[in-house]
């Protein structure tokens, strides 16, 4: 019967990644479960593996997961002998807006201290704005006047 021989939680590779090594002779079928349900394959989530002898080598790819994808899932292996399944947790991004219950239950949650800026890093950052500002228009007036004292002479050499 088949054995399951390595689950591993997602890692982000290109795509994230749930590895797995499966063992089992004849080959078994491989397929996965998402929080008890049948696993579809879709354009974001799907299960590329080699054979390698009797040992099933791959991974559940995710394209771009989102809280969505949060759950367990479980691995099933399946021969003429038995089957064998393992489960893990799969955690991508956390829910947003935690605190909302329902479509129109939305309040914002906000503490004091996240209201406040700090003072040192805003006027920096303020200090920076008004310098490249001040910067721009001097770089522009020197322009205007060198357009102004060499743009007009004739290309002839001419006094007009």
């Amino acid at each position: 019967p088949p054995r399951i021989l390595t689950l591993e939680e997602p890692v982000l590779h290109m795509d994230h990644c749930i590895a797995f090594a499966v063992h089992g002779n004849p080959a078994p079928t491989l397929h996965w479960l998402h929080n008890g349900q049948v696993l579809r394959e879709t354009e974001i989530i799907r299960m590329e593996f080699y054979q390698q002898g009797e040992v099933s080598e791959g991974c559940l790819l995710f394209n771009k997961p989102t809280h969505y994808n949060n759950g367990n899932y479980t691995i099933v292996a399946t021969n003429q002998l038995g089957s064998a399944n393992q489960t893990i947790k799969g955690h991508f991004l956390e829910k947003p807006f935690p605190a909302a219950s329902g479509l129109f239950s939305f309040r914002m949650q906000y503490s004091p201290k996240s209201l406040c800026v700090d003072s040192k890093a805003f006027s920096f950052q303020v200090s920076i704005a008004v310098g490249l500002a001040a910067f721009a228009c001097v770089l522009l007036v020197v322009l205007f006047i060198m357009i102004n004292k060499y743009g007009r002479r004739s290309k002839f050499g001419m006094k007009g």
